[in-house]
């Protein structure tokens, strides 16, 4: 098993290796690619699935490398009880009009028409001009049939609360492809996040790796036999 310094200073080196991707100024059209860095990360040894993700910020964020670090750290304890372990992580910085800063469904579409991201993909946004306004929404394929660019996405507007557990919380409903929420005192998909609440059941589990494993999100880890 790695431990969590290990794992810190893994995450370290991938958002400390942000790129640079394709410039466009307000004036010109929106990114086309966007480049990315990344490592490989250490599997937890009692991981049963491995997921990669893909992370993305704006150039000029109000974002910080340390509280986005801080975060996929958290995220690496929460998963784990699922048998779940991060092995790759992907750090991107988009160059791009200030509009594609901001959530906005059809603004959002149009900008991942442009740019090629490894899914699941969160994106660290501003703000969000979504109506009603969320710090946080995950879209899953269940519910991008009219908006298929942004499925297997997450979208966090800067400021928000509790952001490992807000993080955690989207990608099970990314993992599981499933909007549903706990009324568990305990449980991390409560419909608010809290501290207090980081458990995920064994049901939730493994409805997260079925359908996850299903939609080419999680790939199962193979232990070399003894």
């Amino acid at each position: 098993m790695c431990g969590l310094n290990e794992l810190l200073a893994a995450v370290v080196v991938v958002v400390g290796l942000a790129a640079t991707s394709v410039v466009a100024s307000e004036g010109k059209d929106p990114v086309e690619s966007c480049t990315v860095a990344f490592q490989r990360m250490p599997t937890r040894s009692e991981a049963s699935h491995s997921l990669s993700i893909s992370l993305h910020t704006f150039a000029g964020t109000l974002w910080s490398q340390e509280e986005i670090r801080a975060a996929v750290v958290g995220v690496t304890g929460l998963l784990a009880q699922c048998q779940v372990s991060l092995s790759r992580v992907e750090f991107c910085v988009v160059e791009a009009p200030r509009r594609f800063h901001f959530y906005s469904t059809p603004v959002s579409r149009e900008l991942l028409r442009r740019i090629l991201v490894q899914k699941p993909a969160v994106f660290f946004v501003e703000d969000t001009r979504n109506r009603p306004a969320y710090d946080a929404e995950a879209v899953g394929r269940g519910n991008a049939s009219d908006r298929p660019e942004l499925s297997d996405t997450i979208w966090v507007a800067h400021g928000a609360l509790d952001l490992p557990l807000v993080l955690a919380h989207e990608l099970v409903h990314v993992l599981s492809d499933s909007g549903a929420h706990s009324e568990e005192p305990d449980n991390l998909m409560r419909a608010e996040t809290s501290a207090l609440a980081t458990r995920l059941s064994k049901d939730q589990c493994e409805h997260l790796r079925a359908r996850g494993t299903a939609n080419g999100l999680l790939q199962p880890v193979y232990s070399p036999r003894r």
